[in-house]
């Protein structure tokens, strides 16, 4: 059986550590004694150890399977089908970083929106097997996923941005994202090399996107350039404004067979998960001041 340490185990788990910690008190497997733990005759019966490192000292160890039975039988962390179910606070364990921070990262990619109290699922959520409930004694609404979600790439990449380290950024094998396509996508961008500097410092592909994100800066209305859409294909948009969570695109390009391929394909995407598009032509670049702030009100974005 692998042994884990009282941090390793309380991520397997999906606990924090000091919640872990604390239930392991309870259960009287460990004991605090000179400000450290220390292991309980009924601790060394249930399989915990204590390793001497060079590096960490002496810690504690426990078999890998230490209360998952019980954790499993627990209503509350199990969903509708029976099967494991995960909160905020549950992920947040598993990355090492607070619920709270988790459910703003679970709304930034569209899984989530914010009540008036507390947090609610999406569409997109439920997609990604999310389920509605709220606290027994508060009322208070929250939501729950499946166990596999913390292998979600789209939540991977934006957890390690979060925390400032690199995404993995191994090619997508999604049937729904062709290798064509993936190929198109990287051939246009060595293409249309991003030299064109805009009033923020964005490094853009093109006159007319430089047009827009200026527009975008001088509204002062928050955005992303070239941001990867939060779904497991590899496919990113031209510009997302976090405010009413809208991707912008600016079609160009009309007599390029490849990029009218790609774009077909993107807009079936768009529309696959419900996203708020907004698309722009080399018209409506010359008309900002009056396309933007009429389709960006449909999403609640006010830009004057």
């Amino acid at each position: 059986m692998k042994k884990l340490s009282t941090s390793a185990l309380a991520k397997h788990l999906g606990l924090t550590s000091k919640d872990l910690f604390s239930n392991l008190a309870e259960k009287g497997y460990i004991q605090r004694q000179n400000d450290t733990w220390q292991l309980t005759d009924e601790g060394l019966r249930q399989g915990g150890a204590y390793v001497e490192s060079s590096k960490y000292g002496q810690y504690i160890t426990w078999p890998e399977n230490l209360l998952a039975n019980e954790l499993n039988e627990m209503p509350e962390t199990r969903n509708e089908s029976g099967n494991t179910s995960l909160t905020a606070r549950m992920i947040g364990a598993y990355f090492d970083i607070s619920a709270n921070k988790i459910n703003f990262i679970l709304s930034e990619l569209g899984w989530l929106q914010k009540g008036i109290k507390g947090w609610l699922v999406t569409e997109q959520g439920k997609r990604l097997g999310g389920q509605q409930h709220e606290d027994r004694k508060s009322g208070i609404p929250f939501v729950r996923w499946p166990s596999d979600i913390v292998e979600r790439k789209s939540l991977k990449a934006s957890v390690a941005e979060v925390l400032g380290i690199a995404a993995e950024t191994s090619p997508d094998n999604s049937p729904d994202t062709p290798a064509d396509s993936q190929t198109a996508e990287l051939g246009l961008r060595e293409k249309f090399a991003a030299k064109h500097r805009s009033a923020d410092g964005h490094f853009v592909r093109s006159k007319a996107e430089m047009l827009v994100d200026n527009w975008l800066y001088m509204a002062e209305i928050v955005h992303a350039y070239e941001r990867k859409l939060p779904i497991e294909e590899d496919v990113y948009c031209d510009f997302y404004i976090p405010t009413g969570k809208v991707y912008i695109e600016y079609w160009g390009y009309e007599n390029d067979p490849k990029y009218l391929a790609r774009k077909k394909q993107k807009i079936e995407i768009y529309n696959k998960y419900g996203f708020n598009l907004i698309e722009l032509t080399d018209q409506d670049v010359q008309n900002l001041d009056d396309v933007l702030p009429r389709q960006l009100l449909k999403y609640g974005v006010q830009a004057y």
